[in-house]
């Protein structure tokens, strides 16, 4: 595929964010500047101030001189960088490889190859960028080109024409400045030296010439410029391994449009995870508005799966809260976490019960998603003693226990997240409790069986054993009841409720 870029040039970009904000301030000359070794310098100018020949660089009180109406505002350090990256997050709807031009810090690059077409080829793609951006208030300069290293010369000093066909771009770099390649000043300094004022004047000379007069960091802009040479491109928003994008001709207001997108983006993407052995536990689902807002609805699943039914119905649940406003021109589906499908063994003569039945896994996951993430949860046994470390939460619901269940002997249908001390009165040494006060009220226990020693793990923390009783009060309610260590030791409770019988 041919490689295509763009480059757009935000020539006043904190000037038009401030007037977007101050529509009065269009017809005042105003300056953006910060202060830089005792004295405050100009840092952005609005298109009026730069007509009166006010220029990036100067000083504040040079300037007033210069013009006496011209108001001065206060910059912030990383303002410019800021905006141009939520300029470059609203640009992803265009492409999806946006980066922020490093260099001149007021323009963003597009790696656009294989999207101009979506728009109905590549003028009517750049018409649509300029179009769009001036209408949120932004004047921007753009151009395409074979290399990113052109477009960005292009769209800041070309003269023709903003589109760069498919391999002309060499022929276009020759009448511009030197300037048009990224370079130092130092650089620049030298080549104005020299007489060299275009591109033409070195471009045939030896490399080896070049490298020695000025440096191989004027090969390599030299280089990227001409294509000779790779630009690492590196995105704002890193790419989703598994994403899909579905642009519209005509904005999406209704739920059967959102609808017929969701389901054409999971059968693309369901298809891709299928191929690689993978299945979906997290899908993010981002619906970029033509008026420049971004919705976002989210779904996961207890099992990595890649049913494309199954995850429609998830999709159903949220689609209430997707707010299309004027319309939704792009829709990108991501897979924001996967697990592999493990296949397992099919047997004819017999059922797939429990969490082997497919069935049961996408019921718990609509129960999760119009319930919350939190009404359902699994637990696998851990190997440990003490009854509150004996489980452990799964992450998810195909994951196997590394121990096995104690069934031994009976436990308590509900325990305790923290032992809850009790007062008793019991025959000394080891005997059970007459009766127990708990959160104030008296116990008398009829019937009682123990002790079952359970010791502290040892390799975890250093005290007491515990020792266990199963208790049964007068009303015939069950409970779980324990000594910590022997009679006479330091703790001021010795005698803890942990559990309740049903």
């Amino acid at each position: 595929m041919q490689k295509r870029y763009v480059s757009i040039w935000f020539r006043h970009l904190l000037a038009d964010w401030q007037m977007i904000r101050r529509p009065e301030l269009c017809d005042i000359p105003f300056v953006f500047a910060a202060p830089d070794h005792g004295r405050n310098m100009i840092t952005a100018v609005s298109p009026l101030a730069a007509s009166q020949g006010i220029e990036i660089g100067m000083r504040a009180a040079d300037a007033k001189a210069l013009c006496p109406g011209l108001e001065v505002l206060d910059d912030k350090v990383g303002r410019g960088a800021k905006l141009l990256k939520g300029l470059g997050e609203w640009c992803v709807r265009y492409s999806p490889v946006v980066m922020a031009d490093d260099f001149s810090v007021d323009g963003l690059f597009l790696d656009v190859s294989g999207c101009t077409h979506l728009w109905g080829g590549e003028r009517e793609y750049l018409k649509e960028i300029v179009s769009r951006l001036k209408s949120k208030g932004y004047t921007g300069r753009v151009a395409m080109a074979d290399t990113a290293g052109a477009a960005w010369a292009i769209a800041r000093f070309g003269k023709v024409t903003p589109l760069i066909a498919p391999g002309a771009h060499t022929e276009a770099l020759l009448a511009l400045p030197p300037e048009a390649l990224r370079l130092p000043e130092i650089t620049l300094a030298k080549l104005r030296k020299l007489g060299f004022y275009q591109i033409r004047s070195f471009v045939s000379m030896p490399r080896s010439v070049l490298r020695r007069r000025f440096g191989e960091e004027f090969l390599a802009r030299l280089g990227q410029a001409l294509g000779t040479a790779s630009e690492l491109i590196t995105p704002l928003q890193v790419p989703v391994l598994f994403q899909e994008r579905l642009p519209c001709l005509e904005p999406i207001k209704t739920r059967i449009g959102i609808e017929v997108a969701i389901s054409r983006l999971l059968e693309h993407l369901c298809l891709r995870l299928q191929n690689e052995g993978k299945g979906l536990r997290t899908g993010v689902l981002t619906c970029y508005r033509i008026d420049g807002k971004v919705v976002q609805v989210s779904i996961g699943t207890s099992g990595a799966t890649c049913s494309v039914n199954h995850l429609f119905k998830l999709f159903q649940l949220k689609i209430d809260q997707i707010r299309p406003g004027l319309g939704i021109e792009l829709f990108v589906l991501e897979a924001a976490k996967v697990d592999d499908i493990l296949p397992g063994q099919e047997a004819l003569w017999a059922g797939k019960p429990g969490l082997d039945d497919q069935s049961v896994i996408q019921l718990l996951d609509r129960i999760t998603g119009k319930m919350g993430a939190d009404v359902i949860h699994r637990y696998v046994p851990a190997a440990r003693y003490w009854p509150e470390r004996s489980a452990n939460r799964a992450v998810s619901i195909t994951e196997k226990p590394i121990a096995q269940w104690h069934i031994d002997r009976p436990r308590p249908t509900e325990l305790l997240n923290k032992p809850a001390p009790i007062e008793v009165m019991a025959l000394i040494p080891d005997h059970p409790p007459k009766f127990f006060i708990y959160m104030g009220i008296r116990h008398v226990v009829v019937k009682a069986d123990g002790p079952e020693r359970i010791e502290r793990e040892w390799w975890l923390d250093v005290g007491e054993h515990r020792d266990y009783y199963q208790v049964e009060d007068e009303l015939g309610q069950r409970y779980w009841l324990f000594r910590s260590g022997h009679y006479g030791g330091q703790q001021r409770y010795q005698w803890f409720l942990h559990g309740f019988f049903a």
